[in-house]
């Protein structure tokens, strides 16, 4: 190959060309997808309509499978139980006019028929497909939010941060903070203690970096910090790169206690004065802790001088309301006892 003298700004100039061609085959890639939604969406609005005037029935919309399937070979989403996920779609967001303008028409059909798989209220699915769509979730990202219930928790944790950063930074530095965290990954048991729960994190530290959301980096575990000859260490440093700012957390395994907030409040303003650089935004603090009680945290708040929000985790990966109604292991054991073993069907009370 025969080598030449590149021009001056010649490597600038490819790397804008390189940057603009993979921008134009993203919107291409958009453009396409949202045109697919658009077509499913009337295919699923059609068989509605059809069903409400002309009682389609399912084998009606099995022969319109068939039929669209003979015509269109190279299409692979035209089987019933796609037409009927159409169906749904169409039923889910009625407003046909402006669906290729809507956060959902951003998404892959995936996800979109995981949203109506699992999710029954309309304004649910429209939070989590805008989610979904702005953050570029994956489908199995999609599916542990929604399992995790994200839109209850997301800027859930009680916080000072409006107090002590203003309302649009607080709201800012809000928004990134969830209650309670979901741990169901770290394979721990409710009495598990504040080390093992740190080790458990750094060991799964890709999976924490998904519960924590978008934009999230990890600094550094157990970060020393001395101050005029007296050593601390935090237990976990991380910054959010959206956000430009360091969060500290600091993990207790039993229940809030208030002196916390004072020991978090001191980390933050270390890091604020000794860490952070210029161009950063305010430090903030968030305090996990396995129990909390709500007014005894309002009230630390309220006290502390720094920006810090106060946060539960969980190793349950349903929300406390759902796994309320369900039997505790004594009643299923209880149950069991029940059971002939060798015939294995119930056996009557005396």
């Amino acid at each position: 190959m025969t080598t030449i003298d590149l021009p001056p700004k010649y490597d600038e100039v490819l790397a804008e060309l390189k940057r603009r061609v993979r921008d134009a085959r993203v919107r291409a890639h958009r453009t396409v997808n949202a045109e697919l939604i658009g077509l499913y969406w009337q295919i699923g609005r059609t068989i509605l309509d059809q069903q409400a005037s002309t009682a389609w029935g399912a084998g009606v919309v099995q022969r319109l499978a068939n039929d669209l399937r003979r015509e269109f070979p190279e299409m692979t989403g035209l089987s019933k139980r796609n037409l009927m996920y159409m169906r749904g779609f169409a039923h889910g967001w009625p407003d046909g006019t402006s669906i290729v303008q809507q956060p959902v028409a951003q998404l892959p059909w995936g996800h979109i028929a995981l949203l109506l798989d699992k999710l029954d209220v309309a304004s649910e699915r429209e939070w989590y497909a805008a989610q979904a769509a702005e953050e570029g979730w994956s489908r199995a990202v999609l599916e542990h939010n929604i399992r995790g219930g994200l839109h209850q928790r997301a800027g859930a944790a009680p916080n000072s941060f409006a107090d002590r950063l203003g309302e649009r930074e607080g709201r800012l530095a809000g928004a990134i903070s969830k209650d309670p965290y979901i741990f169901d990954f770290l394979d721990l048991g409710a009495d598990a203690a504040e080390r093992d729960l740190e080790q458990a994190m750094m060991d799964r530290l890709v999976d924490v970096l998904r519960e924590l959301g978008r934009g999230w980096a990890f600094v550094d575990r157990q970060k020393h910090l001395e101050v005029d000859g007296d050593d601390f260490y935090i237990d976990l440093l991380f910054f959010h790169t959206e956000q430009l700012r360091y969060v500290v957390f600091e993990l207790k395994a039993g229940k809030f206690k208030p002196e916390y907030t004072g020991q978090l409040g001191f980390y933050v303003a270390v890091v604020d004065d000794r860490i952070r650089q210029p161009q950063h935004a305010p430090t903030v603090g968030i305090l996990l802790c396995s129990d909390k009680n709500e007014s005894v945290v309002r009230y630390s708040l309220g006290a502390a001088s720094g920006p810090l929000a106060v946060s539960s985790y969980t190793y349950e990966t349903l929300p406390a309301a759902e796994r309320a109604t369900l039997p505790d292991a004594a009643r299923i054991a209880h149950a069991l006892d029940g059971l002939d073993r060798s015939t294995g069907e119930g056996v009557a009370a005396s």
